[in-house]
């Protein structure tokens, strides 16, 4: 016995928005990450200075945390925006 698809799935009218973001938004994060690498092969020393209770390494490292994160909703955020734009479905299915 097969089953079909669970839902039904539509041309994504968003999709090359959606591929472009990500690719900026990947290599905006591979340049903030590879300033951290850079740093820490060529300026140890830097990555030691206290900054409050912690030290740069630690603050820099929850900083790519925090980015990843926001990066994260801020793709989501457009994505489904551009999605409501371009993909609209309810006016499809009325008509």
């Amino acid at each position: 016995m097969q089953h079909g698809p669970s839902t039904e799935w539509k041309k994504d009218k968003a999709s090359s928005l959606k591929e472009l973001l990500g690719k900026w938004m990947f290599l905006l994060y591979t340049l903030v990450y590879a300033g951290f690498i850079l740093i820490n092969v060529f300026s140890p020393e830097f990555m030691g200075i206290d900054v409050g209770s912690l030290n740069v390494a630690i603050v820099y490292g929850f900083g790519l945390i925090i980015f990843a994160i926001f990066l994260a909703f801020a793709y989501n955020h457009v994505s489904t925006h551009a999605e409501e734009l371009l993909c609209d479905d309810k006016k499809e299915d009325k008509e």
